[in-house]
């Protein structure tokens, strides 16, 4: 395959050829104009002459005769570039007066004349032939060298078209000069990309984006430091998923191969089946905690590609709610719901809606310990928003706690004391509802203790989202 041309000689041929197409088409026509209308009035000359010659034919003797003196003739006859011929011819084809031998193509029936290019002793010539009538049949022909009408020509040609060809010389130099000026920027944004190295997602100088000569170049340099920005967070995002993964993953995984080589060196089936618990366990929280950080990894990389479409709130808090019960029933937690009857539709994801709820159950489940524990997932409308909660009977949180709790890494007392968790439940809930446009919101439980998060969003109106004002 040929090498592609490049956009300078692309636009040049796109621009330069149609110039010069047009400039020789307008040449054409406005030559062929003037040589038509140069020619009508060569022509109207050459009948006037031939009507000169008619109006001097008498009756003379019984017969016709040319009543013109020499030096009358000498004068109708005079041009001071050209031959002219001619001659009267009678109606049965005779000469009455001229040169013999001169004759051309009568003229049609219904007109008095007509003109003809004939030869002429061996010499082209433009003839008119005249029919007249008075004071009896007679034809007129006359006839002249065609010299005047090519110098014409060419004076039109040499007048007309050479300074318009100069002119489109000097217009072609002056675009191939607008045309490379305009394309220096993306010269020089194409040097800036291509000498930079592949781990520099830097933005593009402000001298080749908002320096450029037109608006879309400068809109392409904006676009490309926008997709290097772009590229540099998903890096990052990327990088700190991996990071987080080597650094928590390496205090479980330490663990369960302590717990092997401990078990492997007993030959007790109960110390193996002990160890083995504990292998199982720690394996659990290092799925947990892995299935965590992919969230919160997709929830960095979904923000292009979200889209938001009405969900029925209290049906999806149902669905999930039920899914949680046997997982409350052997951590010994009474799991309930209020409000899940009333149909309540807002805007949002259907996964990152479950993912949200799921992480606030998980995280009531794991950490609202009580004597009696007791969670409830409810749904309300409130103020003209659709608030969904989930509220459990255990110590609660201090405002600064709750607070922290909403970053990543971060662990309030409870998981530090039962020694699970990573910190990231809450943190995953609150870029869950960032993306969805919701507010997330941690607090006590008016007149008990417990805990209580509750996301708020907009509800749906006729396909509209309309919140509290």
């Amino acid at each position: 395959m040929g090498a592609k041309p490049s956009l300078r000689s692309r636009l040049t041929r796109r621009v330069v050829l149609p110039l010069v197409l047009t400039w020789a088409l307008g040449t054409a026509v406005a030559l062929s104009v003037a040589n038509y209308f140069a020619g009508q009035a060569f022509d109207r000359a050459l009948l006037d002459d031939a009507y000169a010659i008619a109006a001097n034919v008498r009756i003379a003797g019984g017969g016709l005769a040319l009543n013109l003196s020499p030096p009358e003739m000498g004068a109708l006859l005079f041009d001071q570039s050209e031959s002219v011929y001619f001659a009267v011819l009678l109606q049965d084809g005779g000469l009455l007066a001229g040169h013999a031998g001169l004759r051309a193509p009568p003229p049609p029936e219904t007109a008095a004349y007509g003109f003809a290019d004939i030869l002429f002793q061996g010499r082209p010539l433009r003839a008119v032939s005249l029919r007249s009538g008075e004071p009896v049949a007679f034809t007129v022909v006359m006839a002249q060298t065609s010299a005047s009408r090519s110098r014409l020509l060419r004076n039109m040609l040499v007048y007309s078209a050479v300074p318009q060809g100069l002119l489109l010389l000097f217009l072609t130099a002056w675009l191939l000069r607008v045309i490379q000026r305009d394309l220096q920027p993306l010269a020089e944004l194409q040097r800036a990309v291509d000498q930079r190295d592949a781990q520099d997602l830097t933005p593009v100088p402000p001298s080749v984006t908002t320096g450029a000569s037109t608006r879309d170049v400068e809109r392409l340099g904006l676009a490309v430091n926008s997709m290097l920005a772009r590229l540099d967070e998903s890096i990052a995002a990327q990088r700190e998923f991996a990071g987080n993964v080597a650094h928590e993953l390496r205090t479980p995984l330490a663990a369960i191969r302590a717990q092997a080589d401990y078990a492997l060196a007993h030959a007790d089936p109960r110390v193996w089946r002990e160890q083995l618990q504990g292998i199982s366990q720690g394996e659990a929280r290092a799925s947990h905690m892995v299935e965590q950080l992919l969230a919160l990894a997709l929830a960095d990389e979904s923000r292009a590609g979200l889209r938001l479409e009405p969900i029925a709130l209290n049906e999806l808090a149902r669905d999930v709610l039920l899914r949680y019960l046997p997982k409350a029933d052997a951590a010994g937690v009474d799991l309930g719901g209020e409000g899940l009857d009333e149909p309540l539709t807002v805007l949002a994801d259907a996964a990152l809606l479950e993912g949200l709820l799921g992480n606030l159950l998980d995280n009531a489940l794991r950490y609202g310990k009580a004597a009696l524990p007791r969670v409830t997932v409810s749904v309300e409308r409130l103020a003209g928003s659709a608030v969904l909660s989930v509220t459990d009977n255990g110590p609660g949180l201090s405002n600064e706690d709750a607070e922290q709790l909403r970053s990543r890494w971060i662990q309030g007392s409870a998981g530090r004391q039962l020694g699970q968790g990573a910190g990231l439940g809450l943190a995953i809930v609150s870029r869950y509802a960032e993306l969805l446009g919701a507010r997330f919101e941690l607090g006590a439980v008016e007149g008990q203790s417990g805990l209580r998060a509750h996301v708020t969003f907009a509800i749906l109106h006729g396909g509209e989202a309309s919140s509290s004002p």
